[in-house]
């Protein structure tokens, strides 16, 4: 079997992971092919920059069958594969040629990959010399353009749009002078590129601050990578439920973690013991705030013992937004999945993490950024991100009026047990102190009833599209428990997360036809607790 990843660090990263789980004797099975693709642009004259963001490496991992659950371990929590559009780009040229592949490996020799890419070898006269012992190398040629064939307008044009793929580093320009803050308006590309590069969310923040991946956990994989490589192997701290991802890089990677699932004041006076007692960490992940209760951990207790006690602090913002809230104040680093309201069209993935430039750590950090940050973000897909964002202030308003109306609807019924919401729960205090001026509470809830039937009918009945997702432009119902932990749902019970729980994601449906789906559900659920023996 093959695993694709967009460069050999990625590939080498889930090389390394699967020899770490397996006996030394299956470790030759572990093999990776590099290719290097060339898009024929012969008749163009490109920069270097503009050559980089058309021509990729794409790595493959092969490995036995039997291995296939340790690889995909790799793929769903780092979040590095390659997107379906670079997949489709790829497998174009390598129908029609255009690439040529060779690997070494120390006592492996060359690897030429699946025979029938084999052919591409025989299109080109590039010479093949070894590489030094123990690496690998890869070699590229261009083959002559095929009749009829425009590669350099594969992206957008085919779905009659007019950007280019050479826009592609400033449509990814524009995406993080938004996320820095210094775009707030809807706005075109040119007026983005415009923009000045200080940002709003704290003093000096620029777009040079911004990082881009290919998806949120890609996000929070690398900046954990990052925080190792800038400060060592130590132990991390899970502070709050999060989504579970999250917590399995933290298990996974590196030297482990100390997990706090309720994220509460007694998990942090017990974090305090600790550190007092001599135990040093290398960062705090959290959530702001969490999923699926919505919680909102005390990011400005957890501040002050990271300066005390030296570790770095993670928070993700996903769910908060940082359009409702600011948390980077109290952060070294705020990572975020801008695959969801931030982009909301459910056709991209993408994710972004924020360095603090006033953080403990910046310095270090940013060396260590230099040497160990690639730009694995797919050129198509990055076009797509910025197109989808220009709206994204005005779409979080209008969910963030939904969601109110419709939590204010269930609380007021005495059929739910619990609603989770950062309006309602008891840690508002909490969201309130980084909740910006104009900021919402979201669009993102969960409720529980007194009754799973009821739960079921309720989840049944609501007119709603169905999926796990969240942050999309419709509104969307889960069974979230289920979904995500459906082999540990005693574990999740633990911390509070009922296995019946049914988590909704606000979209911008007219509120009217939102609270019509909620009253049908709700009469659905009262007549399933009424027939409960």
């Amino acid at each position: 079997m093959a695993m694709l990843f967009p460069s050999f660090k990625t590939g080498s990263r889930c090389r390394e992971f699967m020899l770490s789980r397996l006996p030394s004797d299956e470790h030759k099975t572990i093999r990776i092919v590099d290719l290097v693709i060339v898009p024929p642009m012969s008749s163009m004259v490109l920069s270097d920059e503009q050559q980089s963001s058309l021509t990729s490496k794409l790595c493959c991992v092969l490995f036995p069958r039997a291995h296939n659950h340790i690889a995909r371990q790799v793929w769903q929590h780092s979040g590095d594969g390659i997107s379906s559009r670079r997949s489709e780009f790829y497998l174009k040229l390598l129908s029609d040629g255009y690439s040529i592949q060779d690997c070494y490996t120390k006592g492996q020799g060359f690897y030429k990959g699946p025979k029938r890419y084999q052919r591409c070898e025989r299109r080109s006269n590039t010479v093949h010399e070894a590489a030094p012992e123990g690496q690998i190398s890869s070699f590229a040629a261009r083959s002559p353009r095929s009749e009829g064939r425009e590669f350099d307008q594969f992206i957008e044009e085919r779905f009659g749009r007019n950007l280019g793929p050479l826009l592609a580093s400033n449509a990814k320009l524009a995406v993080k002078r938004r996320i820095a803050g210094s775009l707030t308006a809807n706005v075109e590309l040119t007026e983005a590129l415009n923009a000045s590069s200080v940002g709003g969310r704290i003093a000096g923040l620029c777009d040079d601050h911004v990082y881009l991946y290919p998806t949120g956990m890609s996000s929070i994989f690398n900046t954990h990578q990052i925080l190792m490589k800038a400060r060592g192997q130590l132990k991390s701290v899970c502070f709050g439920f999060p989504y579970i991802d999250t917590l399995k890089i933290l298990e996974k990677w590196g030297p482990g973690v100390l997990f706090y699932g309720h994220g509460s004041p007694d998990d942090l006076d017990d974090l305090e013991h600790r550190l007092r007692s001599g135990e040093r960490f290398l960062a705090l992940f959290t959530e702001f705030p969490g999923n699926p209760l919505l919680n909102s951990p005390d990011l400005e207790r957890i501040c002050r013992l990271a300066s005390t006690y030296d570790f770095a602090v993670v928070v993700d913002e996903s769910v908060g937004n940082f359009i409702n809230v600011n948390v980077l104040p109290y952060a070294d680093i705020v990572v975020s999945s801008l695959t969801k309201i931030f982009s909301g069209d459910s056709n991209v993935m993408g994710g972004s993490a924020v360095y603090n430039p006033h953080g403990r750590y910046f310095q270090a950090l940013r060396g260590t950024l230099e040497s160990e940050y690639e730009d694995n973000y797919w050129a198509e897909d990055a076009i797509f991100l910025e197109r989808n964002s220009r709206d994204f202030v005005s779409r979080i308003e209008r969910i963030n009026a939904s969601a109110e109306a419709l939590t204010a609807r269930l609380k007021a019924s005495p059929l739910v047990k619990e609603l989770y919401y950062p309006k309602y729960n008891p840690t508002r205090p909490l969201y309130d102190r980084c909740r910006n001026q104009n900021g919402g509470y979201g669009g993102l809830f969960s409720v529980t009833f007194h009754s799973t039937s009821a739960a079921i009918a309720f989840f049944d009945a609501l007119n709603v599209m169905k999926g796990p997702s969240l942050g999309t432009n419709f509104t969307l119902s889960s069974p979230y428990t289920l979904l995500a932990h459906y082999g540990e749902l005693e574990w999740a019970q633990s911390f509070g997360v009922a296995s019946d729980l049914v988590r909704i994601s606000v979209g911008l449906e007219e509120i009217r036809e939102l609270e019509l789906a909620i009253d049908h559900a709700l009469d659905a659920a009262q007549n399933a607790q009424d027939f409960t023996p």
